[in-house]
């Protein structure tokens, strides 16, 4: 009888955590999922895993090295997913130094964990686009420098850094992965794509009405959250541990998206979207657009979702929470 792996999810409240957390249940996996006491009520998106004999919570803080410590010494697992950050680019630059303390030094105390305990359990770091910032070529790869343009970026370049460093210094199986922007269902609504998915929806439900964003001209590689996090694992099942960028390979502007979300409904976008010099960033970042070859051909990772089936599911998503009203 082949024992069971376990593995620990940091930030399990989250989109990606809770994905993660699915595909590791369903792969049979026991799933530790690791919540800041201050973060419970806000578990939606981890409800539906309550009673499930595969998954259990524990209280704790990638902030606090000591829970981390604790939690990889009672459950001593095989493999660990850090998806824990203050993930909200905008917060981080009314926030920097906290986003830098959980985004940044958060990922050191998960290795730091890992190594005084438990130094052969498979690592993963939930890296990031905006570590690319002000780009240097397009489309972004593995070995395209780094220059971020927000404390969020700045944050994730040292969780990539410190990954590494840990990798090459004390031979642990740690693993990048440079997931560029992923959406779904589950997506928060503070989060451009969900900000504009719940407004089509309650838009239509509502039989008019307005919403407000920055930059319409920003464009992105949208990728389907649920493909993005099966890369993550794929990372933790190699023989060796290495860094890979995650994305479609495909760029879409903030304008493609409101035109694919309000056609849906039948609406026309420019009728009810307000531009607001406001909302737009200090430092801008302008087209991000990943090069995930890498990950095709050492992983045999491919995204299933496309742009414009992700954007309709979340309207439709969207669209049952306003019927419920």
């Amino acid at each position: 009888m082949v024992e069971r792996r376990v593995a620990v999810v940091t930030g399990v409240n989250g989109q990606d955590g809770s994905h993660i957390s699915d595909l590791l249940i369903e792969k049979g996996y026991l799933v530790v999922g690791v919540t800041r006491r201050r973060s419970l009520g806000g578990d939606d998106r981890i409800q539906h895993l309550y009673g499930n004999k595969n998954f259990v919570l524990e209280h704790g803080d990638v902030t606090d090295s000591g829970s981390l410590c604790r939690i990889v010494g009672k459950w001593m697992p095989d493999e660990f997913y850090n998806f824990a950050a203050q993930s909200y680019v905008g917060l981080s630059w009314k926030e920097p130094v906290h986003t830098l303390n959980v985004t940044g030094v958060g990922v050191a105390n998960c290795l730091e964990a890992i190594k005084l305990i438990k130094d052969d359990c498979k690592f993963y770091q939930a890296s990031s686009s905006e570590q690319f910032g002000k780009v240097r070529e397009v489309p972004q790869k593995e070995t395209t420098p780094f220059h971020p343009r927000s404390p969020y970026g700045c944050a994730k370049v040292l969780g990539f850094e410190i990954t590494r460093n840990y990798r090459e210094s004390y031979g642990i199986f740690a693993c990048n992965g440079i997931l560029f922007n992923h959406e779904g269902p589950r997506r928060g609504l503070e989060f451009v794509t969900r900000k504009i998915t719940d407004a089509v929806a309650r838009i239509s439900s509502a039989n008019g009405g307005t919403v407000r964003l920055g930059n319409l001209d920003s464009r992105r590689d949208w990728g389907y959250a649920p493909d993005f996090v099966e890369a993550a694992w794929l990372m933790l099942q190699q023989d060796t541990p290495d860094d890979y960028v995650v994305a479609t390979g495909q760029l879409h502007s903030i304008q493609d998206l409101l035109e694919v979300a309000f056609s849906y409904v039948g609406l026309d976008w420019r009728d009810h979207v307000i531009q607001d010099p406001d909302l737009i960033r200090p430092a801008e970042v302008d087209l991000l657009l990943g090069d995930a070859s890498k990950a095709r051909e050492k992983l045999g990772w491919t995204p299933k979702v496309s742009f414009e089936d992700m954007i309709r599911e979340m309207v439709d998503e969207d669209l049952k929470r306003y019927a419920k009203v």
